[in-house]
């Protein structure tokens, strides 16, 4: 291992049970769904000691992301070798076939309810398939009070606190950490600060078929974490990068992270020398080129550039969909 020169990694998804899950994952992911059961989340990088994206084909196969940034930080992290210990996102497919909870996340300042070892959570979405009773629940309506959420708790009327809109599909959503929200029939892609830290406010009065009870809800804590002056939130408009012929929108660029989507029918770069990038195919095909190697693209696939690779050229086979998630460079 300490020999062998990264190279661009791919890993496979992991395959996470929501009551709230359903089976379209299939549609947008290569690797197979479980037999049974709906699956609402499919980590595809994942630096967690409980779900550890692992390294899936070449010399550094079964190896994870944390076993790479231990033994060659400066190799897979770049600049930011000196800044973290570990992979800062948490890359995901999201398919909420039912209502995910409304919920809050906290921000990295919220260090009262933050677990030793984790961060707040910021997050953004990218709207792939819209269902029929489609929704994002992003916000509060004007006027809203920790008294009003209280009783409306009470009275299932939760929704009637919150600003919602119709996705379609393409739309990118950006929620900034201590915003309140909710996901109903849509499948999405999810950027987030590494965490894992969720407070329910509400679920709809859901039973989770797996225990026959209701999921415990953790009000206290998502109050005192709340914006009370975060309103409606809608999609984000991109800022077109280039246009001619390969389409560059950046969707999100935040404290947290950066991504960009890309739309092209012919060759185009991706990477950069210094810094980590991810690509998640969306739709279509390609070949990925690094040293004298093709790597193929395909949909759902995710491939992890390391710092040390640097910038590829991507040649589409057809017309090709791909995100590029960075981190931050201030400059």
């Amino acid at each position: 291992m300490y020999q062998t020169p990264l190279y661009p990694l791919r890993f496979d998804p992991i395959y996470q049970y929501r009551p709230w899950g359903g089976r379209r994952l299939s549609n947008f992911l290569s690797a197979p769904l479980p037999s049974e059961g709906p699956f609402g989340e499919a980590w595809i990088l994942s630096d967690r000691d409980d779900f550890p994206s692992r390294v899936t084909e070449g010399p550094l196969k079964d190896l994870t992301i944390k076993d790479l940034i231990d033994h060659s930080p400066e190799g897979l992290l770049g600049k930011f070798s000196t800044i973290y210990s570990r992979f800062p996102l948490l890359l995901k497919f999201l398919d909420v076939a039912g209502t995910l909870s409304v919920q809050v996340h906290p921000s990295d300042h919220d260090t009262k309810y933050i677990p030793d070892g984790e961060h707040g959570k910021t997050e953004a979405w990218v709207v792939l398939e819209p269902g029929p009773e489609a929704c994002v629940y992003a916000g509060l309506q004007e006027g809203t009070t920790e008294d009003s959420i209280r009783q409306a708790i009470s009275s299932g009327t939760v929704s009637d606190q919150l600003t919602c809109f119709k996705p379609g599909p393409g739309d990118a959503v950006f929620i900034p950490a201590r915003t309140v929200h909710s996901l109903g029939d849509v499948v999405v892609f999810e950027v987030q600060e590494n965490s894992d830290v969720t407070f329910r406010l509400y679920d709809w009065d859901h039973i989770d078929t797996k225990t026959g009870q209701p999921r415990p809800l953790q009000v206290t804590q998502a109050m005192d974490c709340i914006d009370f002056m975060q309103g409606a939130i809608g999609p984000v408009i991109p800022h077109e990068e280039v246009n001619d012929p390969i389409l560059r929108e950046r969707l999100f660029d935040c404290d947290h992270f950066v991504a960009w989507r890309v739309t092209a029918e012919m060759e185009f770069v991706v990477g950069k020398e210094g810094t980590p990038r991810v690509l998640v195919c969306i739709s279509g095909e390609a070949d990925l080129k690094h040293d004298d190697l093709n790597y193929a693209i395909r949909p759902g696939n995710v491939i992890l550039l390391p710092a040390a690779v640097g910038a590829c050229f991507v040649e589409p086979l057809v017309t090709i969909t791909l995100l590029e998630i960075g981190l931050p460079e201030g400059d």
